[in-house]
């Protein structure tokens, strides 16, 4: 028992990260239409531009913190101009090519800008963690689970209840109907790409300190991600968090308990499940269609 809760713990930290970079595929997926493959480098960036700042340039912390939001600002910004705005009367296919060919440019040029070589960033804490029982609390898995709670609960309170936020949800549900009711769309997925672009930054640097900061790191936390979005239903907030802490879960347990080589293909096995069973996912709904 004291080992499952130890697991349990260390599965939440880490599907908190998977819930966070999902989320960013669910608010790109409901302004557009479409998927953002390159979600997960937005994370990978972030972790770098925290290196170069705290590691490299030896700036504080939190100086670093806000830096490296500030270019995942800008990043979310040149990435709506560049990659969506100049297709966004086009077909779902080319937009989701262009996310692609995006990601592989952001982890390219960071390759050769930075090399290959991978990186290690201090926690944010000096004191490495508690001991609560039988179960030892990281510091840094605690920081993730209260960050990630702290935007879930900021977000619901945004859309809910400001002006900017149901602007957002006219706009993800009918981008013609909000045109034609006065809402400026395009300032409407502008600001979307940037939030998604900051919560996928924000998830990289926490979870920086865990793992290696390589070029690598983006397009794995990407697939989890997307795995759990579909797991969740795609689309649906909620789903995606709930299917980024289920795989977090899965694949910690699957690792202590089966194989820690294998522990990536839980998170596949149960999304192949899901597709057979359940392709709607947990609370996604059936669409009829007529013939």
């Amino acid at each position: 028992m004291d080992i499952a809760l130890q697991l349990l713990f260390t599965g939440i930290g880490i599907g908190a990260v998977y819930a966070l970079v999902a989320l960013g595929f669910v608010l790109i997926f409901r302004a557009t239409n479409v998927v953002n493959f390159a979600q997960g480098e937005f994370s990978m960036v972030a972790a770098f531009l925290m290196v170069v700042c705290a590691v490299d340039l030896e700036l504080p912390y939190w100086l670093s913190f806000l830096i490296a939001l500030g270019g995942m600002a800008l990043l979310g910004m040149i990435f709506n101009l560049g990659v969506y705005y100049p297709l966004r009367h086009r077909s779902f296919l080319p937009v989701i090519i262009s996310t692609i060919g995006a990601s592989i440019f952001l982890a390219n040029a960071t390759l050769a800008l930075y090399g290959p070589q991978p990186q290690v960033l201090p926690g944010w804490f000096e004191t490495p963690g508690i001991q609560v029982g039988p179960v030892y609390l990281d510091s840094q898995y605690l920081l993730i689970i209260a960050v990630t709670i702290v935007l879930v609960a900021f977000q619901y309170w945004f859309f809910e209840h400001t002006l900017i936020g149901k602007k957002l949800q006219a706009t993800s549900q009918d981008k013609e109907m909000a045109s034609l009711l006065g809402i400026p769309v395009a300032r409407m997925i502008m600001i979307t790409f940037i939030y998604s672009a900051l919560i996928g930054g924000i998830a990289g640097i926490l979870v920086a300190p865990v793992l290696f900061v390589s070029i690598q790191m983006g397009s794995s936390i990407a697939l989890k991600a997307f795995a759990a979005t579909i797991i969740g239903g795609f689309g649906d907030v909620a789903g995606a968090i709930i299917g980024g802490l289920a795989l977090g879960i899965i694949e910690t347990f699957g690792a202590a308990y089966i194989s820690v080589p294998y522990k990536d293909g839980f998170a596949f096995l149960v999304l192949v499940l899901f597709l057979i069973f359940r392709p709607q996912g947990i609370f996604g709904e059936r669409v009829a269609e007529k013939a």
